[in-house]
């Protein structure tokens, strides 16, 4: 308990500090559940969600360790920032699987789990006999999950790749072009390396639960593409439902139904829900409901822009309204950011700030809502999960392990060993 004492003593506010300490009189969402994970760089985030809730994950690595602790930047203190926060709350195990001996331990750590994570190329373990069919005569009930770029089948299913892969196959990211014409990356949020592990990591979760009812285990796939595409649905089955005869499938009526640009496209002639640009800043309002733009309205005391153009009751953007706009423009100049949000709160329309990357971590609702994880002790400054549990507290992951960091203590504690076993299993080279 002491330990857990010191770790909300360095997250959170003292005068919450009894409520974490109550919630550890209670076990952790999923403790209790037992996954051993084979993974490779991003996809390893599959299980972040499940330590992060509780669950003990024992990363089986090979002898060299997962190349993400030197992959891509930052780099704090000679390790990656996404090992850090990818495989924190895990356990290192090193196991050289070119080794039959490797392989029997392996087998023997299913026998006592709920899932096997196979987080890279499909059929890299069943290379290695530790495919599905092979665990599944060993343990009944075991769940396998493969999380790979671009599942199972398919012809890009053996197609190498990495995370912007994802988004561009899932149409996400655009091309941009420099001023030499060259072709290149533009910045954006990656969404198929973290939709990937999120879905499946759900897909795990359904599958224990059914597994613990039924006694069955069962094998999942996801393509960390298939979530890419999936998160992005609405665009593309805006284009599917376009393609239907245009007196089925019509626009809104605030439009007079006329098709607008597919998703976030169809915005920029937006007016009412549009970005502008404060004293100090930028902003969002977004009074698409005539009830928001009324009361927008009279809290800038200009009640006659309501009365010129109520619009419709609800998805009116006042498009393409540039004499609206204009005006719109000089009205939020004369407040900052947070007096339009305060004002929004005040008088009940909606308002947002713009933030980046780079400020949004001094916005008071992100300081209210993520006290990170520090450096100190996790080697870097992350955010923590963001669901919430009334009343209680997670606990605080351990920081991402070093290669083989717990080898000898996973072999002891989980399956018993003693130190002349392990010292024999080296002897073999079961940890290369």
């Amino acid at each position: 308990m002491s330990d857990v004492i010191l770790r909300a003593r360095q997250n959170v506010a003292p005068n919450k500090l009894w409520k974490i300490l109550m919630s550890n009189l209670r076990p952790q969402p999923l403790a209790g559940v037992r996954v051993i994970e084979s993974s490779m760089l991003g996809p390893a985030g599959i299980t972040t969600h499940l330590a992060d809730l509780g669950a003990e994950v024992i990363k089986v690595e090979p002898p060299a360790g997962d190349y993400i602790r030197q992959m891509t930047w930052p780099i704090v203190e000679g390790v990656s920032l996404m090992h850090l926060h990818l495989n924190r709350g895990k356990k290192s195990l090193v196991l050289d699987l070119k080794n039959a001996g490797a392989v029997g331990v392996y087998k023997e750590l299913v026998k006592t789990a709920d899932c096997v994570v196979e987080a890279m190329r499909p059929g890299s373990l069943a290379k290695r006999g530790l495919g599905y069919d092979d665990l599944k005569s060993l343990n009944r009930k075991i769940v396998f999950c493969n999380l790979s770029g671009y599942g199972m089948t398919g012809p890009y299913q053996k197609l190498p790749a990495h995370g912007i892969a994802f988004d561009t196959w899932a149409g996400v990211v655009n091309p941009a072009y420099d001023d030499e014409g060259f072709c290149y990356i533009p910045e954006h949020a990656s969404i198929g390396i973290h939709a990937g592990p999120i879905f499946g990591a759900f897909g795990i979760l359904a599958a224990i639960i059914r597994a613990r009812e039924t006694g069955e285990g069962s094998f999942l796939e996801l393509g960390q593409g298939d979530a890419a595409a999936y998160m992005d649905w609405y665009r593309s089955e805006s284009h599917l439902a376009y393609r239907r005869p245009e007196d089925v499938v019509t626009g809104n009526a605030a439009d007079d139904f006329e098709r607008r640009a597919v998703g976030t496209k169809g915005m920029k002639e937006g007016v009412r829900y549009q970005m502008y640009d404060a004293k100090d800043g930028a902003v969002l309002i977004m009074c698409s409901e005539r009830v928001f733009w009324k009361n927008f309205c009279e809290a800038v005391d200009r009640l006659d822009l309501f009365e010129r153009w109520p619009g419709s009751k609800f998805a009116d953007h006042a498009r393409n309204n540039r004499e609206l706009q204009a005006i719109l423009r000089e009205i939020f100049k004369t407040k900052t950011c947070n007096q339009w949000l305060d004002l929004g709160n005040e008088k009940n329309f909606p308002m947002a700030p713009v933030n980046t990357p780079e400020n949004i971590i001094d916005d008071p609702q992100f300081k209210a809502r993520f006290p990170l994880y520090p450096h100190a002790e996790h080697g870097a400054d992350m955010l923590p999960f963001p669901v919430r549990f009334r009343d209680e507290a997670l606990v605080p992951p351990s920081k991402a392990p070093e290669v083989g960091e717990q080898s000898t203590q996973v072999l002891r504690d989980l399956l018993g060993y003693d130190d002349a076993r392990i010292e024999g299993l080296k002897e073999e080279g079961v940890f290369g």
